[in-house]
């Protein structure tokens, strides 16, 4: 039987696909991945902030507030300047009129509603926050984009140290635990773990009422003293020294819970079959918790710590306005207060778009700790 040769064309394509780097093809995969992923998050990012825009505003009564607020302003300038005294009533109404339209025209507030919320939506994407109604930076700007970038390191620099000391202690105290199982102190601690469902704010209260109200030895609250000293040490002594409540309030609030799932994580983990095989082989305890125990628990341990993440950028705004942090949270819940839409439009863009980073750096992150993840495989998702 005379032997049967593929067509040119295939040996073409075998040949142009040997050619092909890996490389090339793992970088397409990841930045096909990356893109798909960045597009689900963003339309996550719209749906929820506008979500929140209708909140906010109470699908139209908060506008409702804002123009009986123009038009009582507007009152009390006319009435209240001597030049218009001595004009007509019909006339000052009138004046009155035209001033209350321009100022509503301004704002926006003659659109109806949900031509409002669209472009809302589109300035709230973009950052151009425009001005708030009533809260202004401690520059003195009414710029929204220019207050929440003032309010923003405080935030960020309170959540990252509390979240540091609760992942390490976390991970080296469930690590310790593991090994001592089923001890006085294993107990003790797995005992604790139903603490963690109170919220951190409800031990800043304890905490602020020991330790500042009764024995004096830490502030009640702000990020520095006030007056803030001069000297640069001593102005990060006393930023050290008003951090600390707050970040205990944290820590305690997700630390033992925290503990005991970890713990659980590695007591799972020692029982396989290689970790036996590697007691076998003689290697020393130290070697096998890093290579056979930690390493496999890393991925879920960093997946519950994101996602545990962004429940604790939730609750930021109860705790700052109980220990008077100049953060976000605590200027959201100002500018709930007072009505100011702008500006818990612009806190709550911020908020979901550090939560859209969380979620995709948690892939990345994943990936890296776990080999058997591969970012953007088989149709483009992470296995």
């Amino acid at each position: 039987m005379p032997q049967e040769y593929p067509p040119q064309e295939e040996l073409q394509e075998e040949a142009t696909e040997e050619r092909t780097p890996k490389g090339e093809s793992d970088l397409w995969r990841l930045l096909r991945y990356s893109l798909l992923r960045l597009g689900a998050l963003f339309i996550a990012v719209v749906v929820g902030v506008y979500l929140m825009i209708l909140i906010a505003n109470m699908g139209g009564y908060v506008d409702e507030i804002r123009r009986a607020e123009i038009a009582f302003n507007v009152a009390q300038q006319v009435r209240g300047s001597p030049e218009f005294a001595e004009l007509p009533e019909e006339r000052r109404r009138e004046i009155m009129d035209s001033m209350v339209e321009t100022e509503e025209k301004r704002l926006g507030l003659h659109e109806p509603f949900y031509l409002r919320s669209i472009y809302y939506l589109r300035d709230a994407l973009t950052l151009d926050l425009g001005r708030s109604e009533n809260l202004t930076s401690d520059a003195g700007s009414r710029q929204v984009r220019h207050i929440i970038l003032e309010r923003l390191p405080p935030t960020l620099f309170l959540f990252l140290t509390a979240q540091i000391i609760t992942f390490f202690a976390g991970l080296f105290i469930a690590l310790a635990l593991s090994r001592q199982y089923g001890s006085k102190l294993d107990k003790f601690m797995v005992a604790l773990a139903p603490t963690s469902a109170a919220p951190s704010w409800f031990y800043g209260i304890f905490l602020i009422l020991i330790f500042a109200a009764l024995l004096g030895w830490l502030p009640f609250g702000r990020m520095v003293a006030a007056p803030p000293p001069d000297d640069t040490l001593m102005y990060a002594m006393s930023v050290i020294r008003h951090l600390i409540l707050p970040v205990t309030a944290i820590v305690l609030g997700a630390l033992f819970l925290t503990i005991y799932q970890w713990r659980t994580y590695f007591l799972i983990y020692s029982s396989e079959d290689y970790v036996e095989m590697a007691r076998a082989k003689g290697l020393s305890g130290r070697q096998i918790e890093r290579r056979y125990i930690l390493r496999p628990t890393l991925p879920p341990i960093i997946t519950s710590f994101l996602l545990g993440i962004i429940t604790v950028w939730m609750g930021q705004i109860v705790l700052e306005t109980v220990f008077t942090w100049p953060g976000l949270g605590r200027l959201l819940f100002q500018a709930i207060g007072l009505y100011d839409t702008p500006v818990i439009i612009g806190v709550i863009v911020i908020f979901a778009f550090l939560l859209a980073i969380t979620v995709f750096l948690l892939d990345f992150i994943y990936a890296i700790v776990d080999p058997r993840v591969k970012v953007g495989g088989e149709g483009g998702q992470a296995a």
